[in-house]
């Protein structure tokens, strides 16, 4: 079945200190020895993938509230781990990896995966040709002796941990096809699920972009194209503000930044009838038994689907001061991600900014 995402649900994200620029490591496709996708026009896709980075971090400099690091910034060759490991080490708020896609056809049209089991042969044969890379590198059966780039079955173990960036990396993806499409009118493939090994090393909302078919004779005149590399650099950099902004204007976020730095000013309990509070800790494609073993021992864990995306939640009170308390509890667990939702009587989702006034 295709993995086929719009976007779903409230925007989630993990925490943005307000002392801590926003962090966003850009990793330019192949370098290097790699060249990547071939074209018979004689376009290399490390180079356009590094000139669409390149303009895409120079864009994003311009806020002042963003930082900006890059996997490389000339024609090198980075192993996948280590581009991976750059943005781990960064503690980055997100991964964007960039790409141009190929075809034995004249396909064309922009897609964005985040990560997942390759829901279908189309997909995976992406991945498969994104993941040959390790081919090049030295050790490469020690250092990804986890992988089978020809078995879609050696993805399946993705970790809590990174299943919990799910939805923010489908919120930042269909972000940049809305751009794509309605800013560039470029043809949306949309956003789609695949198991990339780069995205697979990473632990923060993490997404990989081909931004085209450099086998197409249009579409890879216009990557190869400084007019087009300056679009597709400006549609990416415009989507990542917005998630930015988003972040910053979510009243969970605000809310969870707050109860960080801020002491309590009452003990007296704030009951909120008809209103049911919980805290998300996870969201997931996959759908898995609420026990406490799998949720790093806490209990009272329920689950509930929209779309594809199976959302976890710990609690369920009408006590805002003690949902706080349990907020607390699964940071301290490692969810650090987590955050207050609220509900009306009949279970459906209201903002909570709207509760709290």
């Amino acid at each position: 079945m295709l993995m086929s995402f719009q976007t779903y649900g409230t925007f989630c994200i993990a925490q943005q200190k307000s002392s801590k620029k926003f962090k966003v490591v850009l990793d330019a496709g192949h370098g290097g020895s790699d060249p990547g996708k071939p074209s018979k026009a004689g376009y290399k896709e490390k180079d356009i993938a590094l000139k669409i980075v390149l303009a895409t971090g120079k864009a994003l400099e311009k806020d002042p509230n963003i930082e900006v690091v890059y996997t490389r910034k000339t024609d090198k060759f980075i192993e996948l781990k280590e581009r991976g490991a750059i943005a781990n080490r960064a503690e980055a708020d997100l991964f964007i990896s960039v790409h141009c896609n190929a075809h034995h056809t004249q396909a064309y049209g922009a897609e964005t995966y985040v990560l997942g089991l390759h829901r279908n042969e189309t997909n995976f044969n992406v991945a498969k040709a994104e993941n040959e890379v390790i081919l090049l590198e030295e050790n490469y059966e020690e250092n990804y002796a986890q992988y089978d780039i020809n078995s879609p079955e050696s993805f399946i173990g993705l970790t809590l941990l990174q299943e919990q960036f799910l939805e923010q990396s489908i919120e930042l993806a269909a972000s940049i096809q809305d751009n794509f499409r309605e800013r560039l009118k470029r043809k949306d493939r949309s956003v789609k699920q695949a198991g990339f090994i780069v995205l697979h090393q990473t632990v923060m909302p993490s997404v990989l972009v081909e931004t085209g078919f450099i086998t197409n004779k249009k579409e890879g005149a216009y990557l190869n194209s400084k007019k087009g590399q300056t679009e597709l650099a400006s549609a990416i950099s415009k989507a990542v503000i917005v998630y930015k902004d988003k972040l910053v204007q979510d009243p969970a976020s605000i809310l969870q930044a707050t109860s960080d730095s801020t002491e309590e000013v009452t003990t007296s309990d704030q009951i909120f009838e008809d209103t049911i509070f919980k805290v998300q800790i996870a969201a997931s494609g996959r759908e898995i038994e609420t026990k406490s073993y799998n949720f790093k021992g806490l209990s009272t864990i329920s689950r509930k689907r929209e779309g594809p995306l199976y959302k976890y939640y710990y609690g369920s009170t009408s006590n805002y001061t003690e949902v706080k308390k349990l907020l607390q509890e699964a940071k301290r667990k490692g969810y650090d991600s987590a955050f207050i939702v609220s509900f009306n009587k009949n279970n459906i989702q209201i903002p909570l900014k709207q509760v709290l006034n």
